[in-house]
């Protein structure tokens, strides 16, 4: 029986993010490590996460217009490349100030090429069951929380962190580099086939500047970055906050691996589901579960507790994360979807790159980190809000064609 070559895409999909996310997120792992090593403050260190997502915004962007314009295995092989030297680089860093540049920088861009052009080679492939293989190929996220995390923090007890990120970079350029060359454009029958899917008057009208000034576009791109500001905190001080409240370093590792696996799950389920209800439903369940589990690290102290909430917070954030791109592509069309993505993509960048920094800062200010979770909370409802204004695709479909209309007349 011949396999359909786009689960080839979305296995190379997976193997792709688990690495380049995986690698990238794992600064939390590397955090309370390192501050002890070296003297560096957490909010020192945690900045590199803020240059990483600072970075990764404007980078997907650019490396989703590239890859609409040269395809996306380009784009991947050079990321690959690009992200292996900024770990080996980092590695070896001397100061705060030189981590900051090597790791949050260099590393921000490379990661930049991965996620939105993939989701957009995805959503090309795919006629049917289309949620569910945008959902699949962004398993590298999940995948890299159960993987690349705890293979760090075993990394760091026997060798040192220095160690361990230069180990990590070796891997990314053994893996990433060989799953990038199994990624190619659709045929020109699958091409065709999704074209008359999908074809409406947003698909044949839509420009990027024309798509960048809707009010579609504003929705998806602040309900994104809301999203993303909301969980981005909790995940990155998970384990720091675990440690803190008396749980055994490997044991709170294996805390962020369950929020992996249950992000996995969540993705799985949020796909089909999608495919079902529509993105815009699953979203808004899936924003106010998030928040909800957010407001319940406030009450949590033990490892039993951190497991529960983990897999709780962890399907919450995994079932909304590839909906984005649904959206995107029912909105604007395929024929701009990379460059478009990469632009809401930059939005929830900025997101990521707010909790982090502001989780360490607050930790430094304060000494604990209760303002995190109270704040991320009312972001996480203000994300809900927005996304309770999406418009169906169909009203702007119309909208589109009678502006077409009048403008021919």
């Amino acid at each position: 029986m011949k396999i359909f070559y786009g689960w080839v895409i979305v296995g190379a999909g997976i193997v792709i993010t688990c690495l380049g996310m995986g690698t990238m997120m794992s600064l939390g792992i590397f955090l309370q490590p390192m501050s002890i090593a070296t003297g560096w403050s957490r909010t020192s260190i945690s900045t590199a996460a803020l240059l990483n997502f600072l970075c990764m915004g404007p980078a997907s962007f650019l490396w989703g217009a590239l890859s609409d314009r040269f395809g996306t295995r380009a784009v991947v092989l050079s990321g690959g490349a690009l992200l292996g030297l900024g770990l080996v680089a980092a590695s070896q860093a001397g100061t705060v100030g030189q981590f900051q540049i090597l790791f949050g920088m260099i590393i921000g861009v490379a990661a930049g090429s991965f996620y939105a052009p993939l989701t957009a080679t995805t959503t090309r492939w795919f006629t049917r069951h289309r949620s569910l293989a945008v959902a699949l190929a962004s398993a590298g996220f999940a995948i890299g929380s159960m993987t690349i995390s705890p293979l760090a923090r075993w990394l760091i007890d026997d060798y040192g962190w220095r160690t361990a990120m230069l180990t990590l970079g070796a891997l990314s350029w053994l893996l990433i580099i060989p799953a990038a060359l199994l990624v190619r454009r659709p045929p020109a029958v699958a091409r065709a086939a999704s074209a008359a899917v999908s074809a409406d008057p947003a698909e044949r009208e839509f420009t990027v500047a024309r798509a960048l000034c809707t009010p579609e576009f504003a929705a998806i791109s602040l309900t994104y970055f809301a999203c993303c500001a909301a969980h981005s905190g909790p995940i990155f001080h998970m384990v720091s906050y675990a440690i803190d409240c008396g749980v055994p370093a490997m044991a709170a590792a294996t805390v962020f691996g369950a929020a992996g696996i249950a992000s996995l799950t969540g993705r799985i389920i949020g796909g089909l589901a999608a495919d079902r209800i529509g993105a815009k439903r699953m979203i808004v369940f899936g924003l106010a579960l998030q928040a909800l589990s957010v407001s319940l690290y406030v009450f949590t102290r033990d490892l039993a507790s951190f497991y529960s909430l983990a897999l709780m917070f962890g399907f919450a954030y995994g079932a909304v994360m590839p909906l984005y791109a649904i959206l995107v592509r029912e909105y604007f069309g395929a024929r701009i979807m990379g460059t478009m993505f990469g632009a809401v993509n930059m939005a929830s960048t900025m997101g990521m790159a707010l909790g982090p920094w502001a989780g360490g800062w607050l930790y430094d200010a304060y000494g604990s980190y209760f303002w995190l979770y109270i704040g991320s909370f009312g972001i996480g409802v203000g994300a809900v809000a927005i996304a309770l204004t999406f418009r169906p695709p169909r009203e702007l479909a119309m909208v589109l064609q009678s502006q077409s209309v009048t403008q021919g007349a």
